[in-house]
């Protein structure tokens, strides 16, 4: 039998790190068979959820990132505008109102018209525009946001992705009548 330097079998290293991991995956399971597992929206999130999803999503996108095809424009501020008064606004809100859904959901969305954090960020005003257009795009899992890639187009999605962008800045006063337009909550 092969020893290391302090006389210990390797052999039985293996064996006991082979039923740790045994016990592990058969306690896992029943936790999740049996145990209090938070599934509902208004459940606390597991230890360290959120972290580990955030990793998990901007290890992803910034893998795949594109970068904005054109200059921003107030005809694209105004279009992009009312993508995300029909598309958006129910769950993300729109300047000076948090959407209907906000507290309703888990994870609750970002309200992308208001400042939140230390550095007062509005909205994902601080997200490269492409970063915004993966998440239109693609959606995110397990989140309640969709992917957007089958209903708008991908200019579409760009524009909404640019003004969300701009969000931290003086909107015009078409855009801010065009996002203010259908307010029913």
């Amino acid at each position: 039998m092969i020893q290391n330097c302090s006389g210990m079998h390797y052999g039985k290293v293996c064996i006991g790190i082979v039923i740790v991991l045994i016990l592990l995956t058969i306690g896992g399971f029943a936790y999740l068979r049996f145990g209090p597992v938070p599934v509902a929206v208004s459940d606390r999130a597991f230890p360290f959820e959120k972290r580990i999803v955030r990793i998990a999503v901007r290890a992803r996108i910034n893998r795949q990132t594109q970068n904005l095809p054109f200059a921003a424009s107030e005809d694209l501020f105004e279009s992009g505008a009312t993508i995300y008064q029909h598309q958006c606004s129910m769950c993300h809100g729109i300047p000076g109102h948090d959407a209907p859904l906000f507290k309703q959901m888990f994870p609750a969305p970002p309200q992308l018209w208001k400042k939140h954090g230390a550095k007062g960020v509005v909205g994902v005003s601080d997200d490269d525009p492409g970063f915004s257009y993966w998440v239109v795009s693609n959606g995110i899992r397990l989140s309640g946001m969709p992917s957007f890639s089958h209903t708008l187009s991908d200019k579409e999605r760009w524009e909404v992705s640019l003004l969300v962008k701009n969000a931290d800045k003086q909107m015009s006063p078409e855009v801010a009548r065009i996002l203010n337009s259908r307010v029913v909550y």
